[in-house]
């Protein structure tokens, strides 16, 4: 395993200090999603959830890949320090914790036109 230098460190625990950004990767637990449903999930402005999704990129916790005109968001395992620190954050917050934000997840998916943003 790879030591990462101080300043990445800084990242990843920056990233990791947002509320906002823990209920991101909560939701990315789930599996990968575009930002129009993280944005609807959290009932949030798309500027600010790309914000924290670009904190959260930056220290290597998630990952986008692209689909046609979209881009999905994802938890980035490649790192083996990353993924037992994500994993061990996320084991941490209880989905009742975030509860309306997997309803509004659900609901906007069940009401989502399938010409855009299906994953």
């Amino acid at each position: 395993m790879e030591n990462l230098k101080t300043s990445e460190l800084t990242k990843v625990f920056h990233a990791l200090s947002d509320e906002t950004r823990l209920k991101i990767l909560k939701l990315l637990e789930k599996g990968e999603l575009c930002v129009c449903e993280i944005v609807n999930a959290l009932d949030m402005i798309q500027p600010k959830v790309s914000f924290h999704l670009g904190v959260l990129k930056e220290a290597g916790l998630v990952k986008i890949k692209r689909k046609g005109k979209w881009i999905l968001y994802s938890l980035d395992d490649t790192d083996l320090f990353k993924r037992f620190l994500i994993l061990s954050v996320l084991e941490k917050i209880s989905n009742e914790e975030i509860k309306k934000e997997l309803e509004n997840l659900k609901n906007f998916k069940d009401s989502q036109d399938p010409r855009y943003c299906k994953t």
